[in-house]
């Protein structure tokens, strides 16, 4: 049963145009009840769900990286840097495609860091050779990374290295290749190539009416017109599919890092530092200040032999001028006595500042 357009997360959220169709499918026996479907993983369920046909994939994206601009530092591999960060599972697919149909390539990947491969180095989570005989009726490279593999991980970093001749004879005609080739000399591209990278995944609508993927694998069969779901049991499916945007060239970023080709950008934010602790030093500053005005002062004129206290606090104006450096006294009238002539002082602070609040206590003998 074909069902409109699925949302994501709770049912009450908008749309996600990036969900296919939903699928709904259930067993019923005679008289109209679900018959309930478990199998296991090793038999799971396979379901494909196709997209909307009217759906524009972007054109892939050229990297240049026979310009000598683009190189001039010590990389094995051209990096590429994939954010992979979701609430439910995804799959990552990539392909390439390059402007000589004849090269072969070194695909290797980590995940949440930068790999590394070298003859004193083995730092990644899988490699693939990339070769002719791998090519697709369009000449392009695929790979697919399914969501078990990227489950719990926040990045995805994997690099490119062209084969030479020599590697492409030995490690192109085999297919019992277990470990990668491996140089020590940095990468030389004689052709550049085209890239796109999509993520795809597999959801079920669970009894809160919230779509979930645990449980369910994307299949190798996923492609831009359709999504292959492996599932345990039958509900409600819909697929995921996001086109990303460029990913970020590490090597174009290390190779054009220096001071002298960013003299703009370096300066602007030496000066925002030094302008953010100037005003970090002023605000510590001025929150000294104000602590130093919290609390309440006695004043310089009550003797210890006084029994009686009075608090006085003082409210100065905003208008301009309103605050004084005068020394302020005052003399207290009651109906029977009077004080002598107090004194308004503080030996810490500055009192009867614009705008500011200063309490006081009076004692008083009687």
């Amino acid at each position: 049963m074909m069902q409109p357009l699925s949302s994501f997360g709770n049912s009450k959220s908008s749309s996600n145009t990036n969900m296919s169709t939903s699928i709904s499918l259930s067993i019923v026996d005679q008289n109209g009840n679900n018959v309930p479907i478990q199998t296991n993983n090793s038999q799971p369920i396979e379901i494909i769900i196709p997209r909307d046909p009217n759906i524009i994939i972007p054109s892939m994206i050229l990297q240049n990286v026979t310009s000598t601009n683009s190189t001039p530092h010590n990389q094995l591999f051209n990096l590429h840097y994939v954010n992979i960060t979701s609430i439910l599972s995804i799959s990552v697919h990539l392909e390439i495609q390059s402007l000589n149909s004849t090269l072969a390539y070194l695909l290797i990947y980590k995940f949440d860091q930068l790999p590394q491969l070298n003859s004193s180095i083995n730092q990644i989570d899988g490699w693939t050779l990339l070769c002719p005989y791998n090519l697709t009726n369009e000449n392009i490279y695929t790979y697919f990374i399914n969501n078990q593999q990227t489950f719990g991980h926040q990045s995805l970093v994997f690099g490119l290295r062209e084969l030479n001749s020599t590697e492409i004879i030995d490690f192109c005609s085999t297919s019992s290749i277990t470990n990668p080739p491996i140089t020590n000399q940095r990468f030389n591209f004689t052709s550049n190539y085209e890239l796109r990278v999509y993520t795809s995944g597999c959801y079920y609508l669970d009894s809160n009416n919230n779509w979930q993927s645990d449980g369910l694998i994307v299949g190798s069969l996923t492609n831009h017109e359709q999504t292959q779901c492996f599932s345990t049991h039958l509900t409600t499916f819909a697929g995921g599919f996001i086109v990303l945007p460029e990913p970020i060239n590490w090597n174009y970023v290390f190779a054009n890092a220096g001071f002298m080709k960013n003299k703009t950008v370096y300066l602007t934010v030496i000066c925002i530092s030094i302008i953010y602790l100037i005003l970090i030093i002023y605000a510590r500053f001025k929150d000294k200040k104000d602590i130093e005005k919290l609390g309440v002062t006695p004043l310089p004129d009550n003797h210890q032999s006084d029994e009686y206290f009075y608090q006085i606090i003082v409210f100065t104006g905003h208008r301009k001028d309103a605050g004084t450096k005068s020394n302020v006294h005052f003399i207290i009238s009651g109906d029977k006595d009077e004080t002598n002539i107090r004194t308004f002082a503080d030996p810490h602070r500055q009192i009867l500042q614009r705008g500011g609040i200063d309490a006081f206590i009076m004692s008083v003998p009687k």
